[in-house]
């Protein structure tokens, strides 16, 4: 299918062929019939891309400092491959459009195939042939006469009617708008549908004379005309509410508003304004000055838009949702008319056109913009060929297939495998067809897929990758074991004590080989302290240090369906590799955890089999600029000191030997993929043994219990159920 894409290195706008998506759990997969182009967030986004590097560092100097703080914990080399994987990958623009649905999801039942739908959301109701969004981002359109074009408003038109209730208007009340561009005409047109009186300013006189046409009862380019205008229309008393609805840096709008507001009336920013507001006129006329955020109740809250938690009609009457049924009702009832406030069309093959205009190197004038999509009910592939796909070159070959595309994946996996001259990348599946393709032609996959199928039965591919989210790495490490691959799985294996049982099924019937991404293990550092370690008898007393760092709260990790938290999802590492270093299982867990502003803060105490104790104390309060981990292992009168896999001490009998690494911080991902994929051509035992990674994965979920049962847990297997529930 086709999409618009735009490069965050440069701001080049592209109409890519990409694969097209699937329906996802909770969503519908749309075929787009028109979408809309928002003059104002899509100019801004390219605004920022056309920047250069220093332009961009000013522009956000918030990412300028985690770029600092990276270097300096991760080293030059790991921070430079990090920024650099951020700029190869290309944005999808767009987040409003209308067409037909053609696919349901799981779970979704209160909408049918042949629906037409509003659709919004950046990320999801893109400028695109297919899109893939979720269920309380689509509304249904109620009437046949509603065509795709004023349908594909929907989004925008909701963001004007949240301002309006942001502002509380009422019933022939006298509504102000500065700013007549897009979303000022809107509003002026569902403010004149809710029994306002709407008088509207902007600096250009033809879109002033607009919205006259369009039903404001007044409208100027004279800011002295305009407050004339307000108090005329107001018995001398001024506008009860202000929408200021203009894009502009200065403050000039906000304090405008203050001086045609009538006493105790409430201004409400909409566009992207300056808000230097001056105090003597909001404090002597005691205004209420509102921002309003983008289409209502529910907008950046995951559990509402992405699982479809809704929020009680009694509590919150106008959600995101409900505010997006309401503009289509408006449109169905014909109240609103938006045919003239459409400038240009451009089919999807030529919406680069689009972007000429908004970036002003077209210089026609321009209003709303519509991107239109064939007609034809035609079934658009979800595999696309980068090269003829290519027969196997070897059986001792490593033949790679992925699943999941995501940061770490594009930044650390991928660069590893490609070092190895044995390894073949063959195929690569993300949800997403734009991260799918883009990873495609970054690293030289031969095809990029939205389908999961495609790489599990693929049989030039010998070797599954797991990079996705965490709950989906158990299904689909006994889907690849069940068709004959082998498996590297990024780490967790799992989330679930039954999900393990259910790994050690498929992986008995198995001829197979089954890795989890343990690198640091593999890292030279800790390889030399293992070797250091083991001229110790033991039993040895460890103490492992991570300074995590915070995550949103919003982040997929700490969602317990997604990411099943970070203790489950994070701490499997640092029990692997204390099993490691003192070459021991672990036998019980017992685990704390305090709260503090940056999240969860857990100490667990591990016993190996060996008597050796290791504590992990796993910090997210504290401060990314520090070092993120450190390792310190005492026994027979030995001590190895390894911090952050840069720095490592070794003292013995008052001797004492140091090793360090400047640029380039190695935690053994290119080892470990070595080491896997010479087990997959040559055989041999593997890399880490399946009983090693089974014991690490159950010793993780049992700290996970033992911060809920608040006692020490044993890391043996428990009775599980004959059936286990997987997700696929």
């Amino acid at each position: 299918m086709k999409q618009i894409l735009q490069s965050p290195r440069t701001g080049e706008i592209e109409v890519a062929d990409v694969p097209a998506p699937r329906a996802a759990k909770g969503c519908v997969l749309v075929r787009v019939a028109a979408s809309l182009v928002s003059a104002g967030t899509e100019r801004a986004s390219a605004d920022f891309a056309t920047k250069s590097l220093i332009q961009k560092a000013q522009a956000r100097p918030d990412l300028v400092r985690d770029v600092l703080n990276k270097i300096r914990r991760d080293g030059l080399l790991s921070a430079f491959s990090a920024v650099r994987g951020r700029l190869d990958e290309p944005s999808a623009l767009g987040y409003s459009c209308a067409g037909t649905v053609v696919e349901l999801g799981e779970g979704i039942s209160d909408l049918q195939v042949g629906d037409r739908v509003a659709c919004a959301g950046a990320g999801f109701a893109v400028h695109a042939e297919f899109a893939c969004v979720p269920r309380m981002l689509v509304v249904r359109i109620p009437s046949s006469e509603v065509d795709f074009e004023s349908a594909a408003f929907t989004t925008l038109g909701s963001v004007a009617m949240h301002a309006m209730r942001t502002a509380d208007v009422k019933l022939g009340e006298v509504v102000a708008v500065i700013g007549l561009g897009l979303l000022g005409q809107l509003a002026v047109q569902i403010l004149r549908a809710a029994g306002c009186k709407v008088i509207g300013l902007d600096l250009m006189q033809e879109r002033a004379a607009l919205a006259v046409s369009m039903g404001a009862i007044a409208a100027t380019s004279s800011e002295a005309e305009f407050r004339d205008l307000c108090f005329r229309h107001s018995n001398g008393y001024g506008a009860d509410s202000v929408l200021i609805t203009a894009e502009t840096s200065s403050s000039v709008p906000v304090n405008l508003a203050s001086e045609i507001a009538r006493d105790r009336a409430i201004v409400v920013a909409v566009g992207a304004v300056g808000m230097e507001l001056e105090r003597r006129l909001y404090y002597e006329k005691e205004l209420e000055f509102r921002v309003s955020r983008s289409y209502g109740p529910g907008r950046y809250d995951a559990a509402f838009e992405q699982k479809g938690i809704d929020y009680p009609i009694g509590h919150v009457r106008w959600t995101e949702t409900r505010n997006m049924e309401a503009f289509v009702q408006l449109l169905a009832d014909g109240k609103l008319n938006l045919k003239p406030l459409i400038t240009q069309r451009y089919s999807i093959e030529n919406a680069a056109s689009a972007y000429d205009l908004i970036t002003g190197k077209d210089r026609q004038p321009y209003l709303g913009i519509v991107i239109e999509y064939p007609a034809e009910h035609r079934v658009e592939s979800r595999r696309l060929e980068l090269v003829e796909h290519r027969k196997p070159s070897s059986s001792a070959h490593v033949r790679v297939g992925m699943l999941g595309a995501g940061n770490f994946a594009r930044s650390v996996l991928i660069p590893a495998m490609r070092k190895a001259k044995e390894t073949e990348l063959v195929g690569i599946c993300a949800s997403s067809g734009v991260r799918a393709q883009s990873a495609a032609k970054k690293f030289g996959f031969a095809f990029s897929t939205t389908d999961e199928e495609q790489i599990v039965l693929d049989d030039s591919i010998n070797t599954v990758v797991v990079a996705t989210r965490h709950n989906l790495h158990a299904g689909q490490i006994i889907r690849a074991l069940e068709s004959g691959k082998h498996v590297f799985c990024e780490k967790p294996l799992c989330l679930t004590e039954a999900e393990l049982h259910a790994i050690q099924r498929a992986y008995s019937r198995s001829n197979s080989e089954l890795m989890v991404g343990f690198n640091r293990r593999f890292a030279p550092m800790a390889q030399r302290t293992r070797s250091f370690l083991s001229q110790a008898d033991g039993p040895f007393t460890m103490h492992y240090r991570v300074n995590a760092g915070p995550l949103p709260p919003t982040h997929w990790v700490n969602d317990p369906e997604q990411g099943g938290g970070r203790v489950l999802g994070e701490m499997c590492h640092f029990v692997d590799l204390l099993s490691f270093l003192c070459g021991s299982a672990p036998v019980c867990v017992r685990a704390r955890s305090s709260y503090s502003a940056g999240g969860q803060d857990v100490t667990a105490t591990v016993e190996f089999a060996n008597r050796s104790i290791g504590t992990i104390m796993y910090v997210c309060s504290g401060d990314r600029a520090f070092s993120k981990e450190r390792v310190e292992v005492f026994g027979s009168s030995s001590i190895a000191a390894l911090d952050d896999f840069r720095r490592l001490d070794l003292v013995r009998h008052g001797k004492k030997e140091t090793y360090r690494s400047r640029l380039r911080q190695d935690k053994g991902h290119q080892a470990e993929w070595r080491a896997f994929s010479e087990c997959v051509r040559i055989g041999g035992p593997a890399p880490i043994a399946f009983d090693e990674i089974v014991a690490s994965t159950l010793a993780t979920i049992r700290i996970a219990e033992s911060l809920r049962s608040g006692e020490e847990e044993l890391v043996v297997a428990k009775e599980q159920p004959l059936s286990v529930p997987l997700v696929s």
